[in-house]
Order: C-alpha cells, then sequence, then structure tokens
C-alpha cells in the first residue's frame, strides 16, 4: 500500500493452506525428534548430539510460531522473525559455552549412538526441508523457518562426521569440533534473519 510510510510489510496475503500444513507437519516431527536426541545425547555423552537436541527444540517452537503469525499482518510476522533471528544467534552463543565445559572435562562420546541417531534426525530434516522449500523466498518470518530446516540437515551431516572421528581418534575433538561449526551456523543464520527481518520493518 502506498503512502503508509512502512514499506513491504504494509502488504497483506491471505496464508497458504499448504504452507500452513507443512508447518504442522515440521512441528510434530521436530518435537518427537527432540526427545529422541535428548535421550541418545545423555546416553552417548555427546555435546553435538545435544545440541542438535536443543536445536529441535528451538525449531518445534519456531514452527508452532510461525502457525500463530500465518494470520497475522506482515508486520507482526516480521517483528516474530526478528525475534527469532535473535533466538538463533542465542543458540549459537550456548553451543560454544556447553562446548567449552565438554573440552575442560574431557568427555569421549559413545560414536554408534551419535551415528545412528544422527543419520535418523537427517532423514526427518531432508523431508521437512523438501516440505519447506518451496516456500524459502517468501517474508522473513518464511526464511527464517527455511533456513531453520536447512541448517539442522546440514547439521546432522555433521554429527555423523563427528561420529565417525571419534570413532576413529577415540577422542573427544571431533565432537567438538562439530558443535563449534553448528554455534557458527546459528550465528550466520540468526544475524541473516535479523538484518531480513530489520529491512522489512524499515529499521536501519
Amino acid at each position: 500500500m502506498s503512502g503508509c510510510g512502512c514499506g513491504p510489510v504494509c502488504s497483506t496475503a491471505p496464508p497458504d493452506p499448504g504452507y500452513r500444513r507443512a508447518l504442522w507437519v515440521a512441528l510434530v516431527l521436530n518435537a518427537l525428534m527432540f526427545g529422541v536426541e535428548v535421550v541418545a545425547s545423555v546416553a552417548a555423552h555427546s555435546v553435538s548430539l545435544l545440541a542438535d537436541a536443543v536445536d529441535f527444540l528451538g525449531d518445534a517452537g519456531n514452527y508452532g510460531v510461525a502457525i500463530f503469525v500465518l494470520g497475522l499482518a506482515p508486520a507482526w510476522r516480521s517483528r516474530t522473525a526478528l525475534w527469532k533471528g535473535w533466538l538463533m544467534a542465542g543458540y549459537g552463543v550456548f553451543v560454544l559455552g556447553k562446548s567449552a565445559w565438554q573440552w575442560a572435562a574431557d568427555v569421549v562420546p559413545e560414536p554408534f549412538i551419535m551415528g545412528w541417531v544422527s543419520l535418523l534426525a537427517l532423514v526427518v530434516n531432508v523431508g521437512v526441508a523438501a516440505l519447506l522449500f518451496a516456500h524459502r523466498q517468501g517474508d522473513a518470518q518464511a526464511r527464517s523457518v527455511w533456513l531453520c530446516s536447512r541448517n539442522d540437515a546440514l547439521g546432522n551431516v555433521a554429527v555423523m562426521g563427528a561420529a565417525a572421528g571419534v570413532w576413529a581418534t577415540a577422542r573427544g575433538w571431533p565432537d567438538i569440533a562439530v558443535a563449534l561449526i553448528l554455534a557458527g551456523l546459528a550465528l550466520s543464520s540468526g544475524t541473516s534473519v535479523i538484518r531480513h527481518a530489520r529491512r522489512e520493518l524499515g529499521v536501519n
């Protein structure tokens, strides 16, 4: 709408029913995988698996928020995306702190649990990413949801690599290295979403 003074956030569009269904599927799958990975991370003493579990929980919450804001004005969707961007960045900071503790404790995780659970998580996340692929070029809200799904799939591959590294070296550093990569990915994506949302809101 011209003359409103808030740029693209003034436009409105009805929610896409296909997108809403995809978000519900993503929410349920992420909530289930959170429970699976929490149990597995405790059993395996793996910080990268725990980081992935926390990410599943955060994504389940993100999908729930995304469903809630679909019917709201675009400005509210952009504000929600801004909050989610800060949440993604905060997750990266959390992983950095947890990795430092794991390094100090010199913990060697159990690689076989890490490998099998991260493979299951990869299957789930690739399926979710495929569901959301068509919606990745939407507003900041849709972009943040797509980035979460993409990052999860990349993170699962990285955890599988960490499991192989732990098995080959009998040391915990591959687990720490992957956790640091996941932290960097979360910080980078969170920053991207924050910038996109601020542009939509007309904030410099």
